[in-house]
């Protein structure tokens, strides 16, 4: 048989594997887009869009599948009831947010998952400190918290409009030029005091291109039952692309952890991005080292006598 001839290995199908090796596969696929806590970060080392030859009803396939683990998880998480888990969701306008909640977190149990959204802090929030607003939408143990934005806006939309720095009522000689640093330092020690407690945060940063986000904001425009999507602030902001973008490149460098970290997902193609995100829940679900409680011998003793009673009425 010639070197042409010779018959290619067939990776096996993500549909064809059974439940263990389906989770192992998610994790070994996230991997590729988590940021390391150690080693540089660049932001344009990663891709807005993959390369994929698969169609879009084939990867929708493949998400039904990740949600199916997901839910499964999510019940033994509630009912073990110590863990909770924190997915705090970062991007551009346009870049998918909503979309990805709703359909990656689509087969959770809504009694053991709860979504907040940031947007400008009230009158009361800015009364108190940056992390204060987040802090009271912890997700409780045995649930997943949804953060549709987070504290993190606090070194990306207040760094780029210095202007609502200066409205935030902080002491003038506690803003400096070491600000930033000072609030990821804050950041960090945050998680890691969640992380100690039991709270594992993972954080997504989806990465659309500014071409995508064009283009969804002129569909947006022309689609009448999208208009509500559309804010004249969204198309102001994108004036200072450039200024997010380093922005993120320098936050997600700073607070990327070992037990908080970043994963930097391509968001051009939304169901890729979608099944990243799932890939990666499922990693931080799977190392919980998840199992339902186990009961005493004599609850078994009693529940096996409740059993004989209801066979014999």
């Amino acid at each position: 048989m010639s070197k042409e001839e010779k018959p290619k290995k067939k990776k096996l199908l993500f549909e064809k594997l059974n439940p263990k090796e389906r989770i192992e596969r998610a994790k070994q696929f996230s991997t590729q887009f988590k940021v390391p806590e150690e080693g540089s970060f660049q932001l344009s080392d990663y891709k807005t869009d993959m390369e994929v030859e698969i169609s879009n009803k084939k990867l929708a396939k493949i998400l039904a599948l990740g949600v199916d683990a997901l839910a499964d998880m999510q019940e033994i998480l509630y009912a073990q009831d110590k863990w909770s888990l924190l997915l705090i969701f970062q991007a551009m306008d346009a870049a998918g947010k909503d979309g990805a909640i709703k359909h990656v977190l689509s087969g959770v149990n809504p009694q053991g998952c709860q979504v907040s959204s940031f947007k400008a802090p009230s009158s009361e929030e800015l009364d108190h400190d940056f992390l204060w607003r987040c802090q009271k939408h912890l997700p409780e143990r045995g649930r997943i918290g949804i953060f549709n934005r987070s504290y993190y806006e606090e070194v990306l939309v207040v760094r780029v409009h210095e202007q609502i720095l200066k409205a935030q009522k902080l002491p003038q000689e506690l803003v400096t030029e070491s600000i930033w640093e000072e609030r990821f330092e804050d950041i960090r020690n945050f998680e890691k005091y969640l992380n100690r407690n039991g709270t594992i945060v993972i954080k997504f940063f989806l990465n659309v291109s500014k071409e995508e986000q064009k283009k969804r904001f002129i569909e947006r425009i022309d689609d009448q039952d999208k208009n509500w999507k559309f804010s004249t602030s969204d198309a102001k902001e994108r004036g200072f692309w450039d200024d997010y973008m380093n922005a993120y490149q320098d936050l997600i460098q700073k607070t990327t952890t070992t037990h908080s970290p970043w994963y930097v997902v391509p968001a051009d193609n939304k169901s890729y991005a979608r099944i990243v995100i799932a890939s990666a829940i499922i990693n931080a679900l799977d190392e919980m080292g998840l199992e339902y409680p186990r009961v005493s011998p004599e609850k078994v003793a009693e529940l096996q006598e409740i059993r004989k009673a209801l066979l014999e009425e």
